[in-house]
């Protein structure tokens, strides 16, 4: 187990500590995962799916239908992961089934159809009000869910650490951003702004009129999606595109 651990503290990439988290968790009997960590949610939402870092080896249309079609705001485990935090079998979703909406047995026949049938989810600490962040484990097939409840009986405490620790060390990596780089104009007005400069001390240093660096931030907060410089400082650094060097 801390020969594991270290693999994972010692991952340089988010594919890395994927690739390691995948392999182990099919040691316990886990062949399927799906990690979702958002840092813009809000009271409403858990934020644009874009903006979301999804990790999984589903099948594209799965996780397609479940993520980009956002399905999993109805799945019965996505929401107590929203509203808990620890771990939890899917046996969980037979003890509230009478609660269940249409939406919620929508999501079920979707995990019938591809054969997301028994597993567990972890849903991880929040550090922020705006970051939610847990996954879900998928058995192998040939396991039903009482064979992952003696599972998580038996091996829980260990699954449940490896599955945080690989969280931490993907919480500090950079977010993919490729579908929202920002010019190196945009991304210059931003990170004066977020020194502290007004608008005119940034124009003077960047050798521009005020009204050409309030374009350059109204673009990059287009970019970003956001409605204010503030998210949109908050967002870029997320996503490091910050104090870049060319070339």
């Amino acid at each position: 187990m801390n020969s594991v651990l270290l693999r994972l503290l010692c991952a340089k990439s988010v594919e890395a500590t994927w690739a390691i988290l995948v392999e182990e968790m099919a040691r316990y009997g886990f062949d399927r995962l799906l990690y979702g960590m958002t840092r813009f949610r809000t009271q409403a939402s858990l934020g644009n799916p874009a903006d979301m870092l999804i990790l999984s080896n589903h099948p594209d249309d799965y996780v397609r239908a479940f993520v980009s079609e956002r399905m999993f705001v109805y799945a019965p485990m996505a929401v107590w992961a929203v509203e808990n935090e620890g771990g939890m079998p899917w046996s969980y979703v037979s003890r509230i089934a009478d609660t269940l909406t249409k939406d919620n047995f929508k999501v079920l026949e979707l995990n019938k159809e591809f054969d997301v049938l028994a597993g567990l989810t972890v849903s991880f600490p929040d550090p922020s009000p705006r970051q939610k962040a847990a996954i879900g484990l998928t058995a192998m097939s040939g396991l039903n869910q009482g064979d992952v409840d003696g599972i998580w009986k038996d091996k829980g405490e260990e699954i449940e650490i490896l599955a945080h620790v690989a969280h931490l060390k993907l919480a500090s990596l950079p977010v993919p951003a490729a579908q929202q780089r920002l010019s190196k104009r945009q991304r210059e007005a931003l990170e004066w702004v977020s020194e502290g400069k007004t608008t005119q001390d940034a124009a003077t240093i960047m050798g521009l009129t005020p009204a050409t660096v309030e374009k350059h931030l109204r673009k990059a907060r287009e970019a970003l999606e956001v409605e204010t410089t503030a998210q949109a400082i908050m967002k870029a650094s997320l996503q490091r595109q910050f104090f870049m060097f060319e070339g």
